[in-house]
């Protein structure tokens, strides 16, 4: 397993890097007629799996941090945290069954990037925070992006694509007389940088429109995407210093190796979007280097760079128009634009996110009567199917969720399980707030078969996040619905525990030992508390118990109390530690 992710931590579904290979969802066509179908099936089962581990979720984001540094900035990282804390808590999407929920970073590394892990671990390097200026909305774009492609499973899809390419060349070189009609570097070369980038074009686009629903739903500009692909293009062209990085000059009916995506085409149909969100009603247009924002074909705004900014003219016009198509969006008559006087000038909407930049700059160049009278005019002369296609839009989003959602509890019980167990795990690693995550999933699972260890696991996760009364609810719970179990008495005592009852954790740990004494965990959650106590007679013989339990594995055991235990154990650790730590410091 540990190769294997060593493997995986290469296979990214980066926004801003996508390979030129044919699309994820013909390959297990392309697979069976190459007579790799097994492999590309095979491979694409444990990448599914591995998206389900949350103990390699939690591998690989300790490996980028490691790897990448973590953004010393704390500016980056509140902003991020924040930003896709209203994605995953506000954004409409649903989490398929065998899906983890997200966990991101902000890493310290300069490119200009971000990325999406098959267990759905988002990478954020702190030059795409930096290169985007910061910009709320665009970087919510990106990150939506990432997030959808975490929740269709680009990323196990694209890797098992590469493993099958890879085989099916390989199967074909076989077959001819010679292996001229084959570039081998080529292909060799396509094949590791489809791994690395893991992802093609027609999946960026459709993680494209996945995230410009996602962060619409949460609240974001409508013209973020479109904002974020503007910039993009711009960094592309006119800053990166780094020539392989990407290559402005490929052509979309080329096969390159280059993995820059053709971000005016990605633009103009995030901006499509956005009209569309709206209704049609408002569009950007591009005139020279200036962006005009019109509504209905009357023009409101016209927007020019400032200063050395080289694109707040497509960021200010986005923005504009965005906030013009949300309220179209949201409002089905003019009323609910609110517009009002304010002394000499018109306002209206209200102080929403959204709205912000739309009310900013019509009051910076007194144009709320422009506003109402072409807002006035739309509603005037507006179709009635215009509000029917949006209605209609909404419905088939909420009912693809739904979708989802009902998949995942109608969920036959090994997956219901596994929910449970991933949640017992988030709790092993201290992530309480993401254990509660999935243990809802898991009581909300149809064909759930222990629904008092759920209940049990729930109330460890709320005494770590804090709520230390709800915990002893839920765990008193687990143990009336079936004292058989000693998991229930085990986490009870875990709560216990944490609210400093000592002695009642240490008799609902003698509880489950008389259910099985040979189960090593009461031994070490025992020995803990004893430590902790200052009883350490105690606490080394209950260590001694664990180690003879876990066939003397020298690692669950604290080197203080292995040194009386098994002091040649201990030595042999000793030294790989001090070999490590003069490593670490020649390095």
């Amino acid at each position: 397993m540990k190769k294997f992710l060593i493997v995986i931590l290469v296979a990214v579904a980066a926004i801003l890097n996508p390979a030129k290979v044919l699309a994820a969802d013909a390959w297990a066509i392309a697979a069976e007629a190459l007579g790799v179908l097994a492999a590309y099936q095979s491979t694409l089962k444990q990448m599914l799996a591995l998206g389900n581990n949350v103990d390699a979720q939690m591998a690989v984001r300790k490996q980028d941090r490691e790897r990448n540094g973590v953004d010393k900035n704390k500016r980056d990282v509140e902003l991020v945290d924040s930003i896709m804390t209203r994605l995953v808590n506000g954004g409409q999407y649903e989490l398929k069954v065998n899906s983890l929920p997200f966990v991101w970073s902000v890493n310290d590394s300069e490119k200009f990037n971000a990325a999406c892990y098959p267990m759905n671990y988002i990478s954020v390097n702190r030059g795409l925070v930096r290169g985007l200026n910061c910009d709320e909305n665009q970087i919510a774009a990106v990150l939506a992006h990432e997030m959808t492609h975490g929740l269709e499973q680009h990323s196990a899809k694209s890797y098992a694509q590469a493993v099958a390419q890879q085989l099916g060349a390989m199967m074909l070189g076989a077959n001819l007389d010679t292996g001229s009609n084959i570039d081998w570097g080529k292909f060799s070369a396509m094949v590791d940088y489809s791994i690395a980038k893991n992802i093609n074009v027609p999946v960026e686009y459709e993680a494209d429109e996945g995230g410009f629903y996602l962060m619409t739903s949460a609240g974001f500009n409508p013209g973020g995407g479109a904002a974020a692909m503007n910039r993009l293009d711009y960094y592309v062209r006119y800053e990166t210093q780094d020539i392989l990085e990407f290559d402005v000059h490929d052509k979309p009916s080329e096969q390159t190796f280059s993995d820059h995506p053709d971000t005016e085409k990605r633009e103009a149909k995030l901006a499509q979007m956005m009209s569309e969100y709206g209704g049609g009603h408002v569009i950007v247009r591009k005139v020279d280097r200036a962006y005009k924002v019109l509504i209905d074909g009357r023009e409101i705004f016209y927007s020019m760079n400032v200063g050395n900014d080289s694109n707040s003219a497509a960021v200010n016009a986005y923005y504009f128009a965005g906030g013009l198509s949300r309220a179209f969006h949201d409002y089905d008559s003019i009323d609910g634009w609110k517009f009002r006087r304010v002394g000499n000038k018109i306002e209206f909407l209200n102080d929403d996110f959204v709205y912000r930049e739309l009310r900013e700059l019509t009051a910076l160049y007194n144009l709320g009567e422009k506003v109402q009278t072409l807002v006035e005019l739309a509603y005037k002369y507006e179709s009635p199917r215009t509000r029917e296609r949006i209605f209609e839009a909404e419905e088939r989003r909420k009912a693809f969720w739904a979708k989802i959602k009902s998949d995942a509890a109608a969920a036959k019980a090994k997956a219901a399980t596994q929910l449970r167990i991933n949640a017992d795990i988030y709790n092993d690693h201290g992530e309480g707030e993401l254990a509660l995550v999935e243990i809802e999933r898991a009581l909300n699972a149809k064909n759930q078969d222990d629904v008092a260890e759920c209940l049990a696991i729930r109330g460890r996760a709320k005494a770590i996040c804090g709520d230390y009364d709800g915990a002893l609810v839920d765990v008193n719970a687990a143990v009336d619905k079936d004292s058989a179990n000693l998991y229930n008495f085990l986490n009870r005592a875990d709560v216990r525990h944490m609210r400093g009852e000592l002695e009642l954790a240490l008799a609902d740990i003698d509880r489950a030992l008389t259910i099985d004494e040979k189960n090593p965990i009461p031994y070490k959650l025992q020995a803990e508390i004893f430590d902790e106590s200052g009883q350490a007679d105690k606490a080394e013989e209950s260590y001694r118990k664990l180690y003879e339990l876990t066939k003397k594995n020298p690692r669950v055991v604290p080197l203080n109390y292995l040194e009386k235990i098994d002091p040649k154990a201990a030595e042999k650790i000793r030294k790989q530690k001090d070999k490590k730590e003069t490593t670490d410091e020649e390095s």
